[in-house]
């Protein structure tokens, strides 16, 4: 049988993971979170209708939080790009 040990250092990174995110990942969750928390309310809509039948009212709640989900993405979508063609000089 052969031992996977001498590969293992190889493997993981050279710095020791401390459990905290960084900067750059905490930047990242601050841009998306509108994004997360269109998507939470648009499960908590769809979880409300799980065990019945979805009223008007329901229909009208998860149609809501689906349109603020594509707002955010495209919002997202738009704020990422902007960025990206600020950072590279454009395509003027």
């Amino acid at each position: 049988m052969k031992s996977i040990a001498a590969l293992q250092a190889a493997v993981t990174a050279a710095t020791p993971f401390d459990g905290e995110p960084s900067n750059s990942e905490l930047d990242a969750i601050e841009t998306e979170m509108p994004l997360i928390l269109a998507d939470v309310a648009l499960l908590d809509a769809q979880i409300m209708t799980i065990d019945r039948t979805p009223t008007e009212l329901d229909q009208r709640r998860i149609r809501r939080a689906h349109r603020r989900v594509l707002a955010a993405r495209r919002d997202l979508t738009n704020r990422t790009a902007t960025a990206t063609a600020t950072v590279s000089g454009g395509a003027a």
